[in-house]
This record gives structure tokens, C-alpha cells and sequence, in this order.
């Protein structure tokens, strides 16, 4: 069996290497890469039967390679996560084990792509479980947005605005302290950007905090009207198709 491993703490690489032999002497380690740059090119050119996988590189994510190589070998990932949504992993031919890597662990996971099937190789099916596990566990979201105010630059916390409205085709960020700040984005561009548990998009002209909100009101055709904190907008309306989401989102 042919193995590569892709691995950004040398330490971390020798104790996988040394726990593989021990189960598998006649394992051979095609190559040890700690990046996402050389194992692009070294996948592109070369073809293993397993790799096993390190998710935080020196220069990035791991999933970054399936963007930019075609993976079609399985994978086995090696984290330092420890999350629930990790369980993506088990699904479509993926496992994965939490570091330090422990020799058991390590025997299931063998034994797991032992019994894979051709179908379940698909590699549609391992990018679709891989980036949904990396969305929940990688997702990072703005902490900062840097405006400018006048010939300044300025740098505002997203913890300090308490909602983003468009007006006039121009994108504004309203702060706890009731100013209005230009932004260079658009709304639908903002809403990939802030954190959902924080912010929600309530209809096209804003986007709302947890924290901006003063008063729920009941409002016509099941709609809910809003009273936000600072802003002097008094007909700030739920949309109704969206009603039911942002419910669930105030209840989480």
C-alpha cells in the first residue's frame, strides 16, 4: 500500500509514520509535504492509495487542495478538533482521528478504508463532505471593517455596529454610538461575511444584529415590524418569507 502524508508539524508526521509501520510494516510512505503548495504539485503528478491528511497547514486549510488538484484517493484527516461536526468526516469514505494520534484510532480508520466500496470512492461525494466539515470547523467572519472618514482611515469592530442598511445604492454601517459609516460592500456581499449567529438579513435594505434590536411589533400580511436601537427608520419590516427563519434565529 502506497501512503502520503500531508503534515506541517515534523513531530506530529514521525509519530503517524512510526504508528503506521507498526500496524502495516509493508506500508510504504511515498512522501511527507507540509503544505498546501507542494502537495498540490505532488498530488498532480503522483497517485498513492491513502493519504492522510493534517486540516490546518502552515499556508492555509487542507481543503484548499481539492480546489486546486483532483483528490481521487481516499482521505483520512488528522486534527486537533475536537467538534461534533467533525462527524462529517464519517460519511462518503472519510474518517478522521484527533491528535495526538492514538494507535487504536488509527486501527479503525485502516480497517475503515479496508472495507471502502468503488461507490462510495466518488469523489463528488468526499468534496461535498469535506467542505461541509470545513465550513463548520474554518469558517472564520469579519472582526473589523476599516472606513474611511474624511482623509482618515478608521478601523470599527464588528461588535460595535449594531446593523447594515443600504440606501441610495450605497452601503452604510450603523454603530451603537449612532453614527452611520460607508461601507465598500453590498449587502448580499456583507451577509457572507458576518457571523450568522450575530447577524441576520431581514429583507433587502438590512441587516440586522442581535443587539440592535429595541421592539418586535406585529405587522400586517404576518410580517413583523422592528424597532432598532439608534436607527430613526420606523417602518424597518421583517419580510414575510423570511419571518419563520428569523424567528428560529432569534430562538437560537
Amino acid at each position: 500500500m502506497k501512503v502520503l502524508i500531508i503534515e506541517d508539524e515534523p513531530q506530529a508526521a514521525e509519530r503517524l509514520v512510526s504508528l503506521v509501520h507498526q500496524l502495516h510494516p509493508d506500508v510504504e510512505i511515498c512522501a511527507k509535504l507540509d503544505s498546501i503548495k507542494r502537495s498540490v504539485e505532488w498530488i498532480s503528478k503522483n497517485q498513492v492509495d491513502l493519504i492522510f491528511m493534517d486540516i490546518q497547514l502552515a499556508d492555509g486549510v487542507s481543503f484548499e487542495i481539492f480546489e486546486k488538484v483532483e483528490v481521487k484517493t481516499p482521505v483520512i484527516f488528522t486534527t486537533a478538533y475536537n467538534d461534533y461536526a467533525l462527524k462529517a468526516f464519517k460519511v462518503n469514505s472519510i474518517d478522521y482521528i484527533l491528535k495526538p494520534v492514538d494507535k487504536d484510532e488509527l486501527l479503525v480508520a485502516f480497517k475503515k478504508y479496508q472495507n471502502l466500496t468503488p461507490q462510495s470512492l466518488a469523489p463528488a461525494k468526499m468534496i461535498e463532505s469535506i467542505g461541509y466539515a470545513m465550513q463548520m470547523l474554518t469558517k472564520k467572519y469579519k472582526e473589523r471593517f476599516v472606513i474611511k472618514v474624511g482623509e482618515h482611515l478608521k478601523s470599527v469592530e464588528v461588535k460595535e455596529i449594531l446593523f447594515f442598511f443600504s440606501l441610495e445604492k450605497t452601503t452604510f454601517a450603523q454603530t451603537k454610538d449612532g453614527r452611520k459609516h460607508i461601507l465598500d460592500f453590498t449587502l448580499d456581499q456583507l451577509e457572507g461575511l458576518l457571523d450568522p449567529k450575530q447577524f441576520f438579513k431581514i429583507n433587502r435594505k438590512y441587516i440586522v444584529g442581535v443587539s440592535s434590536i429595541q421592539d418586535m411589533i406585529s405587522h400586517t400580511n404576518s410580517r413583523l415590524k422592528l424597532v432598532l436601537k439608534t436607527c430613526d427608520d420606523t417602518d424597518v419590516i421583517v419580510a414575510r418569507e423570511r419571518v419563520q427563519e428569523f424567528k428560529e434565529w432569534l430562538d437560537a
